[in-house]
């Protein structure tokens, strides 16, 4: 079976045992495997040889393709931990990357709102199963081991505001708000006003709804909005988890758009996925299931349009594996109450996010994507000389919310 060698390219230090359509037993790697993967459909070994990260995620959530001594996790961990299977489509859209990156990144405001849609707007009881209190769908923080899923957003929501050098009465602008978790932190804990903007329907709802059961409702607001639509200045800007959405095309408008949205000694803080390799091209499968028109950028993409904005990079840091353990934490939750999902959904969805949630972690454990958050400012005395605040006020808000080791 062609799609037998295939995988054996990617299978080196492990062992896994492949069961095609006709029966034929094939042992990929070194060893006894203990895991097996079983193809039942024929049309698969010409799928699966084709084009890989496509129909290998497809024939996994229609049950075309069965895991038997293990899960899905376990057979992408072994897939993804020595080198990428792309087929002969695989390889030509790497080929064709630039000219493929510009197409499916090219999210106008009424693309952008159906890409948002496709996700954000699935029954916020789905993603009450599997994140945490404050409905962050971002990468947590994890300074120190052992901590919960609660603490680590909690932590990420004290690091974030730390950089952002916060003083009462300071209007904050929040890109991509989500469920409103990081608008009503802000509010509730450095005492500013926060207008959190967003695409999904479904999220500006809760997020309304979170402010008034916190009490906030006075000095948080939630709108509608596109940054390409929202108007007026504010002293601080935060977007966390939503540049993955804008897409390289609109880099430079979203950068300019920051620059004029902000005052003259304002501070902007950007937490993104990011790409520790260089530029590519978003994986098939989540491209059209998942996260349509979404892209992690490389900071060789970021970093020119920055630059081209007038904007100073103030601070970066490189988150490396926090995210790989937040979608543990994830994959976890959800597979404690998979039956409730089932019930919101079916099997096949199940399926999906089960596919989605193990292959996005093991993108950060073995295949060179982190988090980057980047500190901007438009003056170069917006923050001071050293980094020593960060550290200072981090500490004091962990301290506040029982967060200090």
């Amino acid at each position: 079976m062609l799609f037998a060698r295939l995988l054996k390219e990617a299978v080196r230090s492990e062992s896994l045992a492949l069961v095609d359509a006709r029966g034929h037993r094939h042992i990929l790697g070194q060893g006894d495997p203990r895991i097996t993967l079983r193809l039942h459909d024929t049309a698969l070994h010409r799928e699966l040889l084709l084009n890989p990260r496509l129909a290998f995620g497809e024939a996994y959530m229609d049950g075309r393709m069965t895991v038997e001594g293990g899960g899905i996790h376990e057979v992408l961990s072994i897939l993804t931990r020595d080198a990428h299977v792309d087929g002969p489509v695989g390889r030509l859209i790497e080929m064709l990357g630039p000219i493929a990156r510009r197409i499916q990144q090219t999210n106008p405001l009424k693309r952008s709102r159906d890409n948002v849609a496709h996700h954000y707007d699935l029954s916020r009881q789905l993603y009450q199963l599997f994140l945490d209190r404050n409905m962050q769908y971002s990468c947590a923080y994890f300074p120190r081991p052992g901590m919960t899923l609660d603490e680590a957003q909690e932590a990420k929501m004290c690091h974030i505001a730390a950089k952002l050098l916060l003083q009462p009465g300071q209007r904050v602008l929040d890109i991509g708000c989500g469920w409103g978790g990081m608008a009503v932190f802000l509010a509730r804990h450095a005492g500013v006003e926060v207008t959190g903007i967003t695409l999904s329907t479904e999220q500006l709802q809760a997020a309304r709804e979170r402010a008034e059961r916190c009490g906030v409702a006075d000095r948080v607001r939630f709108e509608l909005y596109d940054y390409r639509e929202i108007g007026g200045r504010f002293d601080r800007i935060v977007s966390v988890g939503m540049f993955e959405h804008v897409g390289v095309p609109h880099y430079g408008r979203f950068f300019t758009r920051v620059r004029e949205l902000l005052a003259d000694d304002g501070v902007a803080l950007l937490h993104s996925i990011g790409r520790s390799d260089g530029p590519g091209v978003t994986n098939a499968w989540f491209r059209k299931y998942i996260f349509p028109g979404g892209y992690s950028p490389a900071l060789s993409e970021v970093v020119p349009e920055v630059e081209r904005a007038g904007l100073w990079a103030t601070d970066i840091e490189i988150l490396r594996l926090h995210y790989a353990e937040t979608l543990r934490h994830w994959r976890e939750r959800f597979a404690q109450r998979r039956d409730e999902a089932k019930r919101l959904y079916d099997e096949r969805f199940c399926r999906m996010w089960e596919f989605y949630l193990a292959g996005a972690e093991l993108s950060f454990r073995h295949q060179g994507h982190m988090v980057f958050q980047m500190q901007l400012a438009k003056s170069i005395g917006a923050v001071p000389l050293t980094r020593d605040y960060m550290v200072e006020t981090e500490r004091s808000l962990a301290d506040t919310r029982g967060l200090a080791a």
